[in-house]
């Protein structure tokens, strides 16, 4: 086989790099960069599966090394932005905004704002399930931790170039982003089936929630720009809850 089968491999760390960086710029509190390249990791994410089913050389090793990157780009990484967002939505003395001051270590910790970690801890666990779990081949049980990531990141960059005093109040607000980091945790590892954008063929009659939905993606991305990626998000979970319903009523 030769170079060939070590290229979706290759692809996958591409991925880890991307994620790496994507941390350094996250704790430093460039959030629109690290956006920037969880885009490109996500990107990387999606082609090294299809670079290893065209080149059929899907390994085990590929496999645990997929996962290991996804930690990183798809969990790390929101999870310090949830963490830099609630830093910045806390008010700045007193209270929840209070810090954890270290002269040892030279840093300032609002012990709040940690609740945004959990999101990293909540998308290791639905990557490890993930790997065990047979009845993900074909769609997946659980929000997808890109797709996670996705969600968190988009607030970075709606609040820097889509802003309004509606929006950023929101965005900012501490409670908003506590809530939407327990049900990001509670998405991530849900019993809750939902599609995959996998095609076994082309066809309309089999594939038609897909294309509605990539249509929809498309529209909605056109209109609404940054904003679409929340509202993709929702019409997901709910075209794949009516989707299951139909089925389990057949």
């Amino acid at each position: 086989m030769g170079i060939k089968r070590h290229i979706p491999n290759i692809i996958t760390l591409l991925n880890l790099l991307s994620g790496s960086l994507a941390v350094i710029f996250a704790v430093k509190g460039n959030l629109v960069l690290a956006a920037i390249f969880v885009a490109a990791g996500i990107f990387f994410d999606f082609f090294d599966g299809l670079a290893a089913r065209a080149l059929n050389v899907k390994s085990e090793v590929g496999l645990q090394l997929d996962s290991l990157a996804d930690v990183v780009t798809s969990g790390v990484v929101p999870g310090i932005v949830m963490y830099q967002l609630m830093t910045k939505a806390l008010p700045a003395k007193g209270g929840l905004g209070a810090d954890w001051n270290s002269s040892v270590f030279d840093i300032q910790i609002k012990p709040f704002a940690i609740i945004g970690l959990l999101i990293i801890l909540a998308s290791a666990y639905r990557l490890a399930k993930f790997n065990v779990d047979e009845r993900q081949t074909d769609s997946f049980i659980g929000l997808p931790t890109p797709a996670n990531a996705l969600l968190i990141l988009s607030l970075p960059l709606i609040l820097t170039y889509q802003p309004g005093p509606f929006i950023s109040d929101l965005l900012l607000n501490e409670w908003f982003l506590v809530g939407l980091t327990l049900v990001s945790c509670y998405l991530l590892n849900a019993e809750l089936p939902l599609f995959a954008l996998k095609f076994s063929d082309w066809s309309f009659k089999e594939n038609k929630l897909r294309y509605f939905f990539i249509l929809s993606c498309i529209v909605l991305i056109i209109f609404l720009k940054f904003i679409a990626i929340p509202v993709i998000l929702l019409l997901y979970v709910i075209l794949s809850i009516i989707s299951n319903q139909k089925e389990s009523v057949v």
